[in-house]
Order: structure tokens, then sequence, then C-alpha cells
């Protein structure tokens, strides 16, 4: 009998982690709901039938404690899609402190290193791993500098940056794990809690390039950005 695919999806008790999820659980897959609150991560695995594990991406210690559940109730990790984010404060970009900045690179940028850290020996004991990087299309200076696209008319200075951290962090992890499938994914403007619903795009949308570089083959691409349509530039 071939095992099942074990996933981990974290921020995933709403939006797009929480639709990710249960895409991935259709696929008879063992996914699990990573969530900081334990009772609403809890809530939202009963409702979709998964596991529950509490993580909160900006506690070391909570992240080490969700990796050494995982291993004692699965053994192993397959599949780690880092999407837990924050917006941050709405904030106008010249008044924009080191401490607004620093809340929002504290959950998207710092948060993929830990639970990625704490997660390798899990996922190393996986046939073909896989890190999809959860980004955003106002992380690639490409494209928030081609007047053709709306995103070059945002000016978010802490989220904006943060993503195009988690950009880099997910080529430099490619490079460094050779044998492991890690990219970075555009949702695209979805309409979830991050934006106050008003992306004109569905979640299940949103989370098409999430679902399908979670299964993407050991011989699959590495170290790439992509959104629901292909390829996006850096």
């Amino acid at each position: 009998m071939t095992e099942t695919t074990v996933a981990l999806v974290t921020g995933a008790n709403k939006g797009l982690g929480r639709t990710a999820a249960q895409r991935l659980a259709a696929l008879g897959w063992t996914v699990l709901v990573g969530a900081r609150d334990a009772a609403k991560g809890a809530a939202a695995a009963a409702e979709l039938g998964v596991e529950a594990v509490t993580i909160d991406v900006t506690d070391g210690a909570s992240v080490e404690a969700a990796a050494k559940d995982v291993e004692q109730r699965f053994g192993r990790l397959d599949v780690l899609v880092n999407n837990a984010g924050i917006a941050g404060a709405p904030v106008e970009a010249l008044d924009a402190t080191a401490d607004d900045v620093r809340a929002v690179l504290e959950t998207n940028v710092l948060g993929p290193v830990r639970v990625t850290r704490a997660f390798l020996p899990l996922l190393r004991r996986s046939a073909a791993p896989r890190i999809v990087n959860v980004s955003s299309g106002l992380g690639s200076l490409a494209v928030t500098t081609d007047p053709e696209r709306f995103e070059s008319t945002l000016v978010n200075l802490p989220y904006t940056a943060s993503k195009s951290a988690l950009n880099m962090l997910t080529t430099q992890y490619a490079k460094a794990l050779p044998g492991f499938r890690v990219n970075a994914v555009d949702p695209g403007y979805t309409a979830t809690d991050l934006n106050g619903n008003s992306g004109p795009q569905t979640v299940e949308e949103g989370t098409d390039a999430i679902v399908e570089l979670a299964q993407v083959a050991p011989d699959g691409p590495t170290g790439g950005f992509y959104d629901r349509s292909g390829v996006v530039p850096w």
C-alpha cells in the first residue's frame, strides 16, 4: 500500500491556507492545518476532516514544538506550504517606521525561515520533499515596476519588501537543497481577509498555483516563481 503524502499548511484556519488544505486533502493526502490559535485550528481541521497542528510562526518555541508534534504523529513531512502571512498595519510608505516593517518581516520572512529550519529533518525523510512559499506579485520587482500591471499602482513598504525577501529565500533554499523542490507562488489578487475581501479572484483560483506546486514531481521545477497562469518574473 502506497504511503499517503503528509502536508503542512501554515496559517490554514482561514483564507487561502484553509482552501489549499481542503484541496490537498481532496487528493487523498494527510493534511495538517497549522494555526497559531489552537481552538481555531482545531475547528477548521474538524470541518475539513483533516489534522490540526498548533504553530505560531513568530515564536521559535512554538515552531519547534510543532515539529516535534508532527514527528511523533507522522514521522515525516512531504510538503511544507509556508502560507502564514500578514499585511501589516495600514500606514503610508513615508510614515512607515522600522517597527512597522519589522512586524511584517517577523511573520512573512522570519516565519518561513523558522518553520523551514525546524521541519527540515522531517522533510529529509520524504522521498519527494517539496516546499511552497506563498509570496505575492507585490514582491516582484518586474511586476511592481510595470505600468501595465495593477500591482504597480500600489504602495505598501512593509508587505512588498517582505514578499521580495521571501522570493530570495526561495531561490537560496532551492540552491541549498538540491534534492528538494522549492518554489514561490503568487496567488494573485484574491478576496481574503488580508485585503478586506476586495480581490476579484476566488480563493479557489488563488490556490491553484499552491496546489500545483505542492504536487510538483521530483524532477520538476525548483527555485521558481509561479502563478496560476505560469512563470512570474522576478
